[in-house]
């Protein structure tokens, strides 16, 4: 079958344009080239909403900031992700920083930035008391938030499946090509409106010089041996994008790998501050964080080192000590011998100083979302509206699909009252069972976890959608117990469950 549209990344970026595309009648595929979807920058970043104070005003970073930011209440709640408007403060120590947040302050009002204010500095410690003393004054952002990042990515393409959109794991692209359909071919649309196949292709081919002879679709061929076919192309690779886009074009881009550090700390210190605390910004971005998460715990980080290996996501004494440092200057009262875990983040910047979001102009029907850094994770709902116009602009017809839903449920055991747990119990015993003590959770969460429509398959996939190992333990406790409900649920022997990736083997064979 030739899909209309094709995505190539299943993160945020990519999550967030399936999900939008699925509102329409289109037949839509979804490519991942690893196991699992969020497995890049989506899953090891500050998940933060920024409310858009610093973009440059007028750039594309500017626009989709502060239009996505505006998307995400709703969005969370549709699809029942944590999300919280806790807001930002951005500190100045001294003269220059005072003079950067007047700055920032323009910058953001003209942006489109709501409620933004500088505070003084007695106000700013009445709001949060942990902050050092030495604080002259800050920038208030009310706009600003927090989310559960992975959590979002999940749920967007899990709701663009449930709306008939298809996703493929294990498919890395290894080449595209552009390809002719001849008019009298047959194509199998799966699930076309009710018009006859001369209007299909009439709208197949409006777009052609010569009807049949242009090349009018995209062949991509997969790591396993796999050809899709696609009118339409979107390139949302992250820290890959310019690789595919070289596949399908001349080179226009290049990738550039930044590395960040974080720290996270246990729950006993997640109510150290209640807003997202930064420093003024410099030129390797916004600097070491201090905020609470949605989950309860404080997150602190990251640093900024340009690397050459995309995938070293490795942690390092320096880094690590850096990041403590920097947070220290904002507060002295972090605890971080209370740290429960250490992580790196990909950030995919590009050689251009904003996003780029564009059909390339050698070929219309292939768009570009790539170098998508901070702040993409608030941007990614307002670039997937943008997307699926630019996809109208390029001759893809768009009809509403009346039966799309937006919602998406997902249980947390905890959060029921008593009377709605004994109920659940009652209907299903596997809820009355703790599996994960840290966090609470139980086997019946963990076992909904892998049978939804976009399930886990790994340790590490069960723990970013109900965080069964995200405690004080990390999984000390619970993964064994994770790993044989996995391979009970999966019909697996427990040796083929993995951590994360596709070869981080867990058990090779009984000792005794």
């Amino acid at each position: 079958m030739i899909y209309d549209v094709i995505i190539i990344g299943a993160g945020i970026v990519g999550g967030a344009i399936f999900r939008e595309l699925n509102k329409y009648e289109l037949s839509t595929l979804l490519l991942e080239a690893e196991n699992d979807v969020a497995a890049g920058s989506s899953r090891a970043n500050s998940a933060i909403v920024h409310a858009g104070y610093d973009p440059p005003f007028g750039s594309l970073m500017a626009k989709y900031n502060v239009e996505g930011n505006r998307l995400y209440q709703r969005l969370c709640s549709d699809l029942s992700v944590a999300f919280k408007n806790n807001g930002s403060l951005i500190l100045a120590f001294d003269d220059e920083d005072q003079k950067t947040l007047v700055s920032l302050l323009n910058n953001g009002t003209r942006n489109g930035v709501p409620g933004l204010r500088i505070l003084g500095a007695e106000t700013v410690l009445q709001m949060e008391p942990h902050l050092n003393s030495t604080v002259r004054s800050a920038l208030y952002a009310p706009s600003g938030g927090i989310v559960g990042a992975y959590e979002l990515t999940i749920a967007l393409i899990e709701n663009g499946v449930i709306n008939g959109g298809k996703l493929k794991l294990n498919a890395e692209v290894v080449n595209i090509e552009r390809k002719t359909v001849e008019s009298e071919t047959t194509i199998n649309f799966p699930f076309r409106h009710s018009d006859d196949k001369q209007r299909i292709n009439q709208n197949l081919f409006a777009n052609d010089n010569i009807s049949g002879k242009e090349p009018n679709i995209f062949e991509l061929s997969l790591s396993n041996g796999e050809k899709v076919q696609s009118r339409f192309l979107i390139n949302a690779a992250g820290i890959n994008s310019d690789v595919i886009h070289n596949l399908a074009s001349k080179p226009d881009f290049i990738i550039r790998p930044r590395k960040g550090e974080y720290f996270i700390l246990d729950r006993s210190e997640g109510n150290f501050v209640q807003k997202t605390i930064f420093r003024c910004p410099s030129k390797l971005g916004k600097g070491v964080l201090i905020s609470p998460t949605v989950h309860g715990n404080l997150i602190v980080g990251p640093d900024a080192q340009d690397i050459s290996d995309r995938y070293d996501v490795s942690t390092t004494a320096k880094g690590l000590d850096f990041v403590r440092q920097n947070a220290l200057e904002l507060s002295n009262k972090i605890q971080f011998r209370h740290s429960i875990r250490n992580f790196a983040g990909i950030r995919a910047l590009s050689d251009k100083k904003d996003f780029i979001i564009s059909p390339h102009p050698d070929v219309p029907q292939m768009i570009d979302v790539a170098g998508i850094k901070s702040p993409g994770l608030t941007s990614a709902p307002a670039i997937a509206v943008e997307i699926t116009g630019m996809l109208a602009d390029c001759g893809l017809e768009l009809i509403e699909k009346k039966e799309f839903n937006p919602n998406r449920f997902e249980t947390r055991f905890m959060n029921l009252s008593t009377e709605e747990k004994q109920e659940l119990i009652r209907r299903e015993p596997m809820f009355g069972r703790i599996i994960c003590r840290c966090e609470s959770i139980t086997e019946g969460e963990i076992v909904e976890a892998i049978r939804r429509p976009v399930g886990a398959t790994t340790l590490d996939g069960v723990k970013r959608r109900c965080r069964p190992g995200c405690g004080r333990c990390q999984g000390g406790f619970c993964g064994p117990q994770v790993l044989d409900i996995l391979a009970r649920e999966l019909h697996l022997n427990r040796e083929e469950i993995v951590q994360d990736k596709k070869n981080s083997t867990i058990l090779f064979q009984k000792t005794k």
